[in-house]
């Protein structure tokens, strides 16, 4: 789907898989030790939420440079969710492989999403 031929941010398939991570991320975060209720299962959360909260921002904004700033707050979010699945693997709590894949796969495609936006003469 073009940059220029949706009509409404859930279209882009960038934030459906986002959509997708958040609610993986809230499926894997329910299953987290008691003692990370209040410390790492929020910011996961928060974090999670945030890439699908700035796709779909970004989206509305009118011009490029505005679309670009929410669109790098959620490459920011991905990087702190990165960060995340590291260290709750580390302290081994349940992360598989496809939250990751999937992690990956967002943070791609909205990088070729960036680029396409950067490229076009559409604001």
């Amino acid at each position: 789907m073009s940059v220029s031929s949706t009509k409404s941010f859930r279209e882009l398939i960038v934030w459906q898989k986002a959509h997708q991570f958040v609610l993986a991320v809230y499926t894997m975060t329910k299953n987290f030790p008691k003692e990370e209720q209040f410390v790492l299962v929020p910011q996961f959360r928060r974090a999670a939420i945030s890439i699908a909260a700035n796709i779909a921002e970004g989206y509305k904004k009118k011009t490029k440079p505005e679309k670009m700033r929410f669109f790098n707050i959620a490459q920011g979010s991905i990087e702190e969710c990165t960060y995340f699945m590291i260290l709750a693997k580390d302290l081994a709590y349940t992360v598989d492989d496809h939250q990751m894949h999937l992690l990956e796969e967002v943070s791609q495609m909205l990088e070729v999403y960036i680029q396409k936006m950067q490229s076009s003469s559409i604001g």
